[in-house]
């Protein structure tokens, strides 16, 4: 009985300690080597210079940490026609379109929603900017790391489907921010989650015997 307990213990800490290598970013910053590969990407795509020196930027600052993608967006109500969804698509549509390509990439490099909103009115304060009163959408991304970030971006996919997102929006900001505090961090939700069940069993099935 009592390597019956330890197992029940020891196994789910084994695939806790899995899921933790896997969901924290431990490859480091990129490197020179990959900054110039994506600077000549950018260039071969022919970028503007003002977007190549951004990303060169945000990459050769880089500390190896995940990061999270701010999002607000307003949708256009009128959206160009595009192959895949057709005459009179919604904006809706073409983002998910979009996203049908984003989900499993970013999934699979343990990267996903933090928060998605829909917005109840205008805009309350706005500072230095015009036209920012009406937005529609926000949304968090977590990103393992900007490595990970550029392995999405960088596939042929995401440009055949980036054209989508595009077509849609009026109008959008998305900006990197480094998280400072996240209380929905799923390595820490998992762990209470984990010792909560395991106490349980242990509780009723082990303790009562």
């Amino acid at each position: 009985m009592r390597s019956v307990r330890l197992w029940v213990w020891v196994v789910p800490f084994i695939f806790y300690a899995l899921f933790w290598l896997w969901y924290t970013p431990l490859s480091g910053p990129m490197t020179e080597v990959e900054i110039e590969d994506v600077v000549a990407s950018l260039e071969a795509r022919n970028a503007d210079a003002e977007t190549i020196e951004r990303m060169r930027t945000f990459f050769e600052d880089d500390d190896g940490g995940s990061f999270v993608m701010v999002n607000i967006m307003d949708q256009k109500s009128d959206p160009i026609d595009l192959p895949a969804t057709g005459p009179g698509a919604p904006a809706e549509d073409l983002l998910n379109h979009y996203m049908e390509y984003m989900w499993p990439s970013l999934f699979s490099r343990a990267s996903h929603p933090l928060f998605m909103g829909v917005s109840v009115s205008n805009a309350m304060d706005i500072v230095g900017i015009d036209g920012a009163e009406h937005w529609e959408t926000s949304a968090m991304m977590r990103y393992r790391s900007r490595r990970d970030m550029w392995e999405i971006s960088s596939h042929p996919s995401f440009g055949e489907r980036h054209i989508y997102k595009v077509a849609a929006l009026e109008k959008t900001i998305a900006f990197p921010v480094t998280p400072q505090l996240i209380l929905s961090d799923l390595r820490f939700i998992l762990l209470l989650l984990m010792l909560a069940i395991l106490g349980i069993v242990d509780a009723l099935v082990f303790r009562r015997r």
